[in-house]
């Protein structure tokens, strides 16, 4: 038998031609300059201050990724980093989840009012200023748990898995309280299993949130053996574009112009080193991705 064909007029199909053509030039305008990062992190520095580097690089080296290796902390600051990354993650599922849970309950007492101030904290906030001076009185400075604690619940977060276990059948957990199944039970043997999406939506949000931070390193952290790597690198990187900067006699120039690795390149390289990483944990959450991130975020 002959397979029927769907027959789409002249009109349908320019649309979808276009439509194709629209997606495929988003997605080079995001990934273009992405090549583009990488050509100049892998090319010489001064070869790549004259310009025309675009999607390769003219004169391959590796001076860029030495010189943000040659300084030891780098290593340590990596350390810091994960750890910070994997602690900071799993105790903010467990607090969010857990939370989520918690006001998905209707017979909670005060539920709208503890919503009210919940959601009203993503308004307002204390400042700077007070907020250094509550994690001082928490005695978090200088702490590695000042990277940790202060980002334990995401309001936006929050809201997403609660309106999830909103869109969890009631039923499943009437059966599972008929079996003498408790509020640990459901929990784990319900709520989470059936959220895996949006657990992988937030997790991913939260760790590249924590791998991404360098604010709490360079405000909170006097201990620069604690910093992490993010930290490190945004020092680096201020101390190469002062010294380009004090550039003064013309001897100085040229020799800041022969040399092999600049500021630019520097950063190129940087964002490289702190960027690749955490992409290689995309492949591992992106089936959960697109349905966690709908579900979650829309209330039916």
């Amino acid at each position: 038998m002959k397979k029927s064909k769907i027959k789409t007029n002249p009109m349908d199909q320019a649309i979808q031609v276009l439509i194709y053509i629209i997606v495929i030039a988003l997605c080079l305008v995001i990934l273009l300059p992405c090549i583009n990062v990488v050509a100049l992190a892998f090319n010489d520095g001064a070869d790549a201050a004259r310009g025309g580097i675009w999607f390769w690089p003219r004169e391959f080296t590796l001076d860029n990724f030495k010189e943000v290796f040659k300084d030891g902390s780098i290593k340590t600051a990596y350390i810091i980093t994960i750890a910070r990354t994997v602690i900071g993650t799993f105790l903010s599922l467990m607090v969010t989840t857990l939370a989520g849970y918690a006001l998905k309950q209707k017979d909670l007492p005060g539920r709208k009012i503890i919503t009210i101030l919940i959601t009203f904290t993503m308004l307002f906030g204390g400042g700077m200023i007070p907020t250094y001076i509550q994690y001082n009185n928490l005695h978090l400075l200088n702490s590695f748990w000042v990277y940790v604690v202060p980002s334990l619940v995401s309001v936006t977060y929050l809201l997403m898995i609660r309106t999830f276990f909103e869109g969890i059948p009631d039923s499943l957990e009437e059966s599972a309280k008929l079996d003498g199944c408790g509020f640990v039970g459901i929990y784990t043997r319900i709520m989470l299993p059936l959220s895996k999406p949006v657990i992988a939506v937030v997790g991913l949000y939260t760790a590249v949130n924590h791998w991404n931070d360098w604010f709490a390193g360079a405000f909170y952290m006097n201990d620069t053996k604690m910093w992490p790597v993010q930290t490190v690198l945004q020092n680096m990187l201020t101390k190469a574009m002062s010294a380009q900067q004090e550039v003064t006699s013309v001897a100085q120039a040229l020799a800041h112009n022969t040399a092999s690795v600049t500021s630019d390149s520097l950063k190129m390289a940087a964002v490289v080193v702190t960027t690749v990483p955490i992409l290689c944990v995309y492949p591992f959450v992106q089936k959960y991705f697109a349905k966690g991130a709908m579900i979650g975020a829309v209330k039916g």
